[in-house]
């Protein structure tokens, strides 16, 4: 039994199916029974919230309870803030279990995590030291809310840290710069990326008719760029998901670019069987999204920034500098349908994500 612990985000986003995804392959690949305990912050009041925060997590014992009932041998945790903390992986580790904590971003060090803030790539906050965090307000909230998330990191990260037997980082990129950060990893890390359910037999993208960014709509994804991009190279964009800047990218964007809103799996895939090419236009220093591995494994071509994790697995023919809008359109008419293009890119995704590999480098952690 693997016992998956997420404090789900007030927008869910890609952590949420890397969870759904992780208790799968568990079930399907491992052999083994998972089960997934899950809090919601849209659940939890903003007082409680920073309670959460500088207490190092609330209710423990729900979790040891949870060990002793399912007879967990492994926890494994993903985000953990504000609600479980270092406490959820401390009790897990009491009850009998070996504890992993997936690092899907940079929140053991950073407030947002994403380490982009008032529009640039920012690596000020290193180690305990969260003060220019709470200088720059980079969550865009309340002081009260800037201080709690800037205290309960410097308070509790190394707690959070101890209390993990190995760290399952998406991308070597994203490895590196956790340790240039200081956070406090010591030899205990190993890159996985996740893992993907379905690949496309082969490429249909020639048949396809627009670009399409799937993700969400904010501004370290870089969206107004892909809405730019598009405009400059003459073709239709399609955009699925929803975020803070929601509005103002509608406002701004011309007829050809098609707003679908939030939408589920199914719709997703019948998306990305009718576009042309894969757009992940992203500002900051991904971590290694979602969003590319699915576009890769339906066969698309993909032009995204040269950021970050995405340079490990993105073919170099569809690289650009982050918010080069001018090489971002030249790329989208360089891969516009190109089937041997998605060919390549849905090699890469079987080679690095397809669950037997994901799998066997899973049970090595687990073990």
């Amino acid at each position: 039994m693997i016992l998956l612990l997420h404090n789900r985000y007030r927008v869910p986003g890609g952590e949420e199916r890397a969870v759904e995804d992780l208790a799968w392959l568990i079930r399907s690949e491992l052999g083994e029974e998972a089960e997934v305990l899950e809090r919601d912050s849209t659940a939890l009041s903003g007082r409680d919230a920073a309670r959460g925060l500088l207490l190092g997590g609330l209710g423990a014992s729900e979790v040891a309870d949870a060990v002793d009932r399912t007879g967990a041998r492994v926890v494994h945790a993903h985000n953990v803030q504000p609600s479980l903390g270092w406490r959820a992986l401390a009790a897990a580790r009491t009850a009998g279990a070996r504890v992993v904590l997936h690092l899907h971003n940079y929140r053991l060090v950073c407030a947002v995590g994403t380490c982009f803030t008032h529009g640039a790539d920012c690596t000020r906050c290193h180690g305990r030291n969260t003060l220019p965090g709470l200088r720059l307000n980079c969550r865009g909230g309340s002081r009260a809310e800037a201080a709690a998330y800037a205290g309960g990191l410097a308070l509790w990260q190394e707690r959070i840290a101890a209390a993990a037997d190995a760290f399952v980082v998406p991308s070597a990129f994203a490895l590196e710069r956790l340790r240039a950060l200081g956070a406090p990893l010591g030899d205990r890390a190993r890159v996985i990326p996740s893992v993907q359910r379905t690949f496309a037999a082969r490429s249909a993208a020639g048949a396809g008719g627009y670009a399409l960014y799937a993700g969400r709509l904010s501004a370290e994804k870089g969206v107004a760029d892909a809405i730019a991009g598009c405009r400059a190279a003459g073709v239709p964009l399609v955009v699925a998901g929803d975020g803070p800047d929601a509005a103002a990218l509608r406002a701004a964007a011309g007829p050809d670019v098609r707003f679908m809103g939030r939408v589920g799996a199914g719709e997703l895939a019948a998306l990305r069987a009718g576009a042309a090419v894969a757009l992940v236009p992203s500002r900051y220093a991904e971590i290694l999204p979602l969003a590319a591995l699915e576009a890769m494994a339906a066969g698309l071509p993909v032009v995204a920034s040269r950021a970050g994790g995405l340079a490990e697995v993105v073919p170099a023919a569809g690289l650009h500098p982050p918010g080069d809008v001018a090489a971002m359109a030249a790329r989208i008419g360089a891969l516009w349908g190109d089937e041997d293009a998605g060919a390549a890119a849905l090699a890469i995704a079987r080679e690095r994500t397809a669950p037997p590999v994901v799998a066997a480098a899973l049970r090595a952690v687990y073990s």
